[in-house]
């Protein structure tokens, strides 16, 4: 007889809680919005705009397939479409068919796109510091990132990054996406600000 966990029940609207709930919500609005500000501003990128363009650039071979790039940035298909057709249209990104499943297509970072996304990396990285590490003790930046990979495990798909379509057979010297903690990750991005 096999055993099963039994169903958890939804917590009271006056479970105190909730709170923590509550308090991710309103800052994850609050960053995202200053940092999209910001970028914006600084460089005409959005925050979804700037997001695809780091990752595809820390994917292998800086070439991604749409439905991996949809799962990284927090989109849907359509909508990662619509910010692929935005990035093509601005020169920063091109579309390629996948060279291993010709049922994928792929979205592959351009020169141009390279030098963008490490132009807007420095305003970006000054808002996660202002914003965000500033405010997080070091000695707890582990702890807080465990607790979200866990959270983001449990709600689904996305993390790790998948396989990507191969251009050749040659090891790509670009790690994956979340291979690293977020403080090598922070590293990462500021060298590929360099």
């Amino acid at each position: 007889m096999s055993r099963t966990d039994p169903a958890p029940t939804a917590p009271a609207p006056n479970d105190p809680r909730l709170g923590a709930w509550r308090a991710f919500l309103l800052a994850h609005a609050r960053l995202s919005r200053r940092l999209d500000e910001e970028l914006r501003a600084e460089h005409g990128l959005t925050l979804p705009e700037y997001d695809a363009l780091l990752q595809i650039a820390q994917a292998p071979d800086r070439r991604l397939r749409m439905s991996q790039l949809a799962d990284l940035v927090v989109l849907s298909r359509s909508g990662v479409t619509r910010l692929i057709d935005r990035l093509v249209a601005d020169g920063l990104v091109e579309r390629s068919q996948c060279l291993s499943d010709a049922r994928g297509a792929e979205a592959v970072l351009t020169r141009a796109g390279l030098d963008r996304m490490r132009h807007a990396a420095a305003t970006h990285l000054r808002g996660i510091e202002a914003y965000f590490l500033s405010v997080v003790p070091e000695r707890d930046l582990a702890d807080l990132e465990r607790t979200l990979r866990f959270i983001a495990d449990r709600a689904g798909p996305g993390w790790p990054m998948p396989d990507h379509c191969a251009v050749d057979d040659a090891p790509s010297a670009a790690p994956a996406v979340g291979a690293t903690p977020l403080v090598e990750r922070r590293a990462r991005e500021s060298v590929a600000a360099g």
